[in-house]
C-alpha cells in the first residue's frame, strides 16, 4: 500500500466533513487518541479494507477518501468498540452517521467488494437491513 501524506492543520481538523459525522452521530470523534481498541474487538475487522480506529482518523484529519472504503458498510452495530474504548466512543454510531450522509448524496448504488462467503451472519443481516432500509 502506498504511504500518502496528508498535511496536518486547523483547517484539517475542523473539516465540514468531522462536523458534519458529529452533528449526525452525536460522537466527538476528537477524543480518540488511536488505542485501537475499538479494531482488536471489532468481530468483522478482518473483513474490512479499513480498521475502524484508522476511518476515526480520517475523519480527524479530514480525509473525503473515507468514503472510498466499504469498513463503515461493514460495521455491525455490536457496540463492541463502544464498551472497549477508553473514551466512550461508539465507532458503529459514527459508521452509521457516514451511511447516512453517502444515502442523502443520492449515491443509491453501493457496491461492497470482497464480500466473504463465510461472514458471521450478524454481519450479513446488519449489512443488508443498511443496504436496504433508506
Amino acid at each position: 500500500m502506498k504511504q500518502v501524506a496528508y498535511p496536518l492543520s486547523a483547517e484539517a481538523i475542523a473539516n465540514p466533513l468531522l462536523r458534519r459525522v458529529q452533528a449526525i452521530s452525536g460522537q466527538n470523534i476528537g477524543l480518540c487518541y488511536q488505542c485501537g481498541k475499538c479494531s482488536a474487538t471489532c468481530p468483522l475487522a478482518s473483513y474490512m479494507d479499513l480498521l475502524p480506529h484508522q476511518v476515526v482518523r480520517m475523519l480527524q484529519l479530514g480525509i473525503e477518501q473515507v468514503f472510498d472504503a466499504n469498513s463503515y458498510w461493514l460495521c455491525a452495530a455490536c457496540f463492541s468498540c463502544e464498551t472497549q474504548c477508553p473514551r466512550g466512543i461508539d465507532v458503529s454510531r459514527i459508521c452509521e452517521a457516514l451511511r447516512t450522509i453517502r444515502l442523502r448524496a443520492n449515491d443509491r448504488e453501493v457496491e461492497i467488494k470482497g464480500l466473504p462467503v463465510q461472514m458471521p451472519q450478524q454481519g450479513l443481516v446488519s449489512a443488508f437491513r443498511k443496504l436496504s432500509s433508506y
